[in-house]
């Protein structure tokens, strides 16, 4: 490889840019590769969305709360990073989903809604008889003969029928998406249900033959939860990742305004009137910021009309005596059916035992979702009052919040909509053509969860390393 050094700017210091330039950096030192990271962020903070507040002895995350264990990538990067021993696995219990003003259990042996276990979804009240027939129709309903992609919801209803998708699968989906189940695409959100559909004809059947023997077996309450976290904050997952980064290799309070190429580098042009000349250049950045700094290439105009959702996270805390009419669970989701303005609410105290002192509750509510995100915009007294009002309808809430934290994430929930894989297929095409050397990452793109954000820095790491490589060789030749 040539001696010249290069340099990669990484746009965004979401999650994704984090990792970026962490392993990139990583990556050069252990190899020897003669290569200067340089990460950009607008803001005076990384992480993006990854915000933890302390208060009192709580510790209150204000976006994302954990992340899948099952995903590798984020329990391996806390580890190298020195917070292995930080790591905690929630605690399991009841669930439950809000339907029609009733409060009714998650049916045992449900993923996703899809049930793999008979008895509790016969005996269910969440669905009628014609209901819980028309979902047996997926035992004999022939697979799927849609070529490319579809809705959630045309997939779902089609298997399952309407009931099951709007009192189950669609509160479950959407609370991860914030969307609307009808327009989310199928092959960018969950393929393995197409996978799962076209390999034994049923989703029940296939989702049961993937469940584990021993979760499976495993009595409620007593199972390992699936979902891990830091017990000091995802916060400090952030800050023990930007501690590893070369001094001097990040620039805050700072925005791209547009990249121009000229000849085979880039001149990344930010917002102090400075220039940075960058052999590749990573964009870890929304995609509504990305088409402005790409605002020159009309191929990344096929996400100009790309929806995102505004959420707000409510956090909630009490003294144990406030709450009345406890409920043995660990919280709930609410189906669209259901009068409340809330979308979801977890019983913290319960689920993350750390996050909270002894004697106190910790809840925390979910409000805004694709068609119904007014609330975002109210003020925190109104939207308190609104929440109040909805828990009171299942808790019996005896006392005014010891203290609240109302996070407002603005368009921050990008809408995987029917065609999204192929839409991202044919910009990195495109890209890689136009602007090679230039590579897209994050949550706008292929992965909304902290893990799939990793992964996608990872695998710009690799991108970036192989036309590095295969560049300098060109350049070799040519002398």
């Amino acid at each position: 490889m040539s001696n010249v050094k290069r340099r990669t700017v990484v746009i965004g210091g979401g999650i994704t840019g984090v990792t970026t330039a962490y392993y990139l950096q990583k990556e050069a030192r252990e190899k020897g590769i003669s290569l200067a990271c340089t990460l950009i962020e607008s803001s005076n903070h990384l992480g993006g969305k990854i915000q933890t507040a302390e208060r009192d002895g709580f510790v209150v995350e204000k976006g994302p709360d954990s992340f899948l264990e099952r995903k590798r990538s984020a329990s391996r990067l806390a580890t190298e990073v020195g917070l292995g021993d930080k790591l905690v696995n929630n605690s399991t219990g009841q669930s439950f989903v809000q339907v029609k003003g009733n409060l009714h259990p998650m049916p045992g042996g449900s993923i996703m809604g899809i049930p793999t276990q008979i008895a509790p979804f016969v005996t269910t009240g969440l669905f009628s008889p014609f209901g819980k027939i028309r979902a047996a129709a997926d035992f004999v309903l022939p697979k799927s003969k849609v070529v490319g992609d579809q809705s959630l919801g045309q997939f779902f209803r089609r298997r399952l029928g309407d009931e099951v998708v709007e009192n189950l699968i669609e509160p479950l989906l959407s609370g991860i998406y914030a969307g609307d189940i009808d327009k989310l695409s199928l092959l960018s959100t969950f393929p393995q249900f197409y996978q799962v559909e076209q390999k034994h004809g049923s989703l029940i059947v296939g989702m049961k033959s993937m469940t584990p023997r021993k979760a499976k077996n495993a009595e409620k309450g007593k199972a390992k939860g699936m979902f891990l976290t830091v017990s000091t904050g995802l916060q400090s997952l952030v800050e023990a990742v930007e501690e590893k980064l070369d001094t001097g290799s990040v620039l805050k309070n700072t925005s791209v305004i547009k990249l121009e190429k000229v000849n085979d580098e880039y001149i990344v042009h930010l917002s102090n009137g400075e220039q940075i000349i960058a052999d590749t250049v990573v964009l870890t950045t929304p995609h509504e910021i990305t088409q402005n700094i790409l605002a020159d290439y009309s191929f990344f105009d096929q996400f100009k009309n790309m929806p995102s959702t505004s959420v707000a996270t409510v956090a909630l805390a009490f003294p144990q005596s406030a709450i009345n009419k406890d409920i043995d669970g660990t919280g709930f989701v609410v189906s669209r059916n259901s009068d409340y303005t809330i979308t979801a609410c977890t019983w913290t105290h319960k689920k993350w035992p750390h996050t909270t002192p002894k004697g106190k509750i910790l809840l925390r509510c979910y409000v805004g979702r694709a068609g119904d995100e007014a609330i975002v915009d109210q003020t925190d007294d109104e939207i308190i009052k609104v929440v109040l009002e909805d828990l009171n309808k299942t808790m019996n809430i005896t006392s005014d919040p010891e203290f609240s934290i109302i996070t407002r994430w603005k368009k921050s929930m990008p809408q995987y909509t029917v065609g999204h894989k192929e839409r991202v297929e044919n910009v990195k095409e495109v890209m890689e053509k136009e602007l090679p050397g230039v590579f897209l990452a994050g949550s706008s793109f292929e992965g909304l969860g902290i893990p799939d954000c990793i992964d996608q820095g990872e695998e710009a790491v690799k991108k970036v390393l192989e036309y590095i490589q295969t560049h300098s060789k060109e350049l070799v030749e040519v002398n």
